[in-house]
C-alpha cells in the first residue's frame, strides 16, 4: 500500500485490501473513500468486503464509484460531503489514486485557489492541472 498525502485532511493510494483497514486505522485515519467500482478487476476485492472491514475497525466507510461513465456532480457533493463530515483524516482509493485525487480536487473548488488544488495534488505525485478551468468556476 503506497500511501500518497495530499494534505493533513486526505491521502490517497491505490487498491487496498480488507486486511489493510487495521494499519489505516493505525495511522490515524478515521475515514475511507472508496472510488472504485466493483468488478473492475478479476484480482479485486467487493467494496462490501472493504466496507465491513472499515465498519469493523470503527471507521466510517463511504463508496463513491468513478468509473467509465466519468466524473458527475452527485460524486463531487459526496465526496466533499463525506470529506466535511469526517472526525479525522481521509483515506481514498481507486486503482491508483488518480480518481480519488480528483474527485478530492473537484469538490475543493470554491474552498481552495485552484493554484493550492493542482499544487497539493502534484506534491503526492498527481497531475491535476488539465482540471485548472473547473477548479476556477466555482
Amino acid at each position: 500500500m503506497d500511501v500518497k498525502r495530499i494534505n493533513d485532511h486526505i491521502s490517497v493510494s491505490g487498491q487496498i485490501s480488507p486486511e489493510d483497514i487495521a494499519t489505516l486505522k493505525a495511522e490515524g485515519f478515521t475515514t475511507i473513500i472508496n472510488n472504485r467500482p466493483d468488478g473492475e478487476a478479476p484480482d479485486q476485492p467487493a467494496a462490501a468486503e472493504v466496507e465491513a472491514a472499515a465498519r469493523a475497525a470503527g471507521l466510517a466507510y463511504h463508496h463513491i464509484p468513478l468509473g467509465r461513465d466519468g466524473v458527475t456532480a452527485e460524486m463531487v457533493e459526496k465526496t466533499k460531503a463525506a470529506l466535511d463530515a469526517s472526525e479525522g483524516p481521509v483515506f481514498a482509493f481507486c486503482r491508483s489514486g488518480t480518481r480519488s485525487t480528483t474527485l478530492w480536487a473537484l469538490s475543493q473548488a470554491g474552498e481552495m485557489e485552484a493554484s493550492e488544488i493542482i499544487g497539493q495534488a502534484a506534491h503526492a505525485g498527481y497531475d491535476m492541472s488539465h482540471l485548472a478551468g473547473h477548479l476556477s468556476q466555482k
